[in-house]
């Protein structure tokens, strides 16, 4: 039996519209992926006990512990372990196991007993994969919801690679995240980079075969994926990647875990804990492991309590009212020598904003790491509406010769398609951003064959001529055309804040030498 992606698209979200009378559509994840991700490892394992049944004749003359290791060392890479659900005798903890108990009381309970077990029998691998389960509380979600959503996702086609492919899974995984942003805003936002950000990054830093990928705030791990799926797209075995992630947030660390596992990705780590203050991937001496590819989308803006001694902080400490410059420079630390680049996503603020976050700019180019600077149209995230910036950089020593000593600048702020609630780039938009990075540059800085349709500009910048601007990245300075009215208030604000300053230390200095002399009353 053939299954199409919309069909089970269609029918998975009608399992999570079950819970559109318990909760809002922000929280529908946390109850959708851990039982979506249960029945995928159910109907696996069920799969492959039917292949051994079927290859193995004369079981019967075996013991069940010798007919046991004989499946799971050939057949089975997991373990369904059977548990003991109180009132229900004892019984494997499956998807097909809990669904004939039902209508009987205490679903949750035993939904969360089986969801335990699968962990504890698999460490290695399911380790805190179904997250915080609070969802099986009948407090939280009562048995008769619980149970609807089970029946209607149920009538969904059995999950596994002998009825349909990881490709039709991964998209029906991915299909969800994305809805579940779409629908519900900033709270689902949070974790989910539109896809066509990430194939743009994902394009620009061209991971290889067998290199390793990290992401320091991987979210849903669409980041991750994404590489693989680029390296397979181009004839190359995605699944050679080391894959790498951490996440602040529990339950959304299990979303990626599972994201992972339905795209057949398993050479991957998934970690918990503050980036910043805690960097789970390290050195044995300490420091932060260094990696081929970093990809990142952090949260923007953050207040975070600055390094007070911490070898990540390349030219100062980032200011106590945003994290941006810090995400950077541990992404910077992270980069492995020879052949390390990262791509960086954040609001337009990191370009100019003075102060520490300057400081930090002329460190950075005065070494430079900073190859390019892609400017992003307005709109294009759930979670924002603000204009965002593409930042890439390479391990020191390591740009392409001519490209060092320089900035690359793109805008693409006009490049987009508008939709209903969101700008969005296209597959073309997305080619024409890749084709104007890798373009060559005349000794005027501008592209030598430059877009015709003069929806994207691009100029090659030199260091001095940015030293000149007192480091300022903003992408205007440089490309003429990048409209101001793609500007966003915050960052105008944040414009208008330096210049203020900028004039009263003049004016103090004014006033100063004025007193010097002798002459007064100009202060008035």
């Amino acid at each position: 039996m053939t299954v199409t992606q919309q069909e089970i698209e269609n029918r998975l979200w009608d399992a999570a519209d079950e819970l559109r009378v318990a909760m809002p559509e922000a929280q529908y994840s946390s109850v959708v992926f851990p039982l979506m991700f249960w029945k995928y490892l159910s109907d696996t394992w069920e799969h492959h006990h039917q292949e051994f049944l079927a290859e193995n004749e004369g079981l019967n003359k075996l013991s069940a512990e010798e007919a046991n290791a004989i499946e799971y060392r050939d057949y089975q890479s997991f373990e369904i372990p059977f548990i003991h659900p109180g009132t229900v005798k004892k019984c494997r903890a499956s998807w097909s196991s809990i669904l004939a108990t039902i209508t009987q009381p205490g679903l949750g309970q035993r939904v969360r007993a089986s969801l335990q077990a699968i962990e504890t029998a698999n460490p290695d691998k399911f380790s805190r994969l179904f997250g915080s389960m609070t969802w099986t509380s009948e407090e939280v979600l009562s048995g008769e919801v619980l149970a609807a959503v089970m029946q209607a996702m149920d009538r969904t086609p059995k999950m596994h690679e002998g009825n349909m492919s990881h490709d039709v899974l991964g998209g029906a995984y991915e299909y969800l995240l994305k809805r579940f942003s779409d629908g519900s805003g900033t709270r689902a936002g949070q974790f989910f980079t539109p896809r066509e950000v990430v194939e743009l990054i994902v394009e620009v830093l061209e991971p290889k075969g067998h290199e390793s990928v990290y992401d320091p705030t991987c979210g849903s791990g669409g980041m991750l994926i994404a590489s693989a799926n680029l390296l397979k797209a181009r004839g190359g075995r995605g699944y050679t990647l080391s894959l790498n992630g951490q996440e602040a947030v529990t339950d959304t660390a299990g979303v990626a875990r599972m994201n992972l596992f339905m795209h057949n990705l398993t050479q991957f780590k998934v970690e918990v804990g503050d980036t910043l203050k805690d960097p789970r991937f390290k050195k044995p001496d300490g420091s932060v492991k260094q990696f081929d590819v970093i990809v990142a989308n952090p949260p923007y803006s953050l207040k975070w309590k600055p390094w007070t001694n911490d070898s990540r902080a390349i030219g100062g400490v980032a200011p106590q009212s945003s994290a941006d410059w810090a995400f950077v420079q541990h992404m910077i630390a992270s980069m492995a020598p020879k052949r390390g680049r990262a791509g960086v996503v954040l609001p337009h603020g990191v370009l100019f904003r003075g102060g520490q976050e300057a400081a930090i700019r002329q460190r950075v180019l005065a070494d430079d790491l900073l190859e390019a600077v892609i400017g992003l149209p307005a709109n294009l995230f759930y979670s924002t509406s603000i204009p965002t910036a593409i930042m890439v950089f390479r391990a020191p020593g390591t740009k392409a010769p001519e490209r060092r000593d320089g900035v690359l600048f793109i805008d693409a702020s006009k490049q987009f398609t508008k939709a209903k609630k969101r700008s969005i780039l296209t597959d073309a938009d997305i080619a024409d951003v890749v084709t104007a990075y890798h373009s060559k540059f005349d000794a005027n800085g501008n592209p030598v064959d430059p877009d015709e349709e003069g929806r994207l500009t691009a100029r090659f910048v030199p260091t001095t001529e940015i030293v000149a601007t007192g480091y300022d990245l903003n992408i205007g300075r440089y490309i003429k055309q990048a409209a101001t009215e793609q500007e966003d208030l915050g960052t105008l604000i944040d414009v208008y804040n330096i210049a203020r300053a900028e004039r009263q230390k003049a004016e103090q200095s004014m006033l100063a030498v004025l007193a010097a002399a002798g002459i007064v009353g100009f202060d008035e």
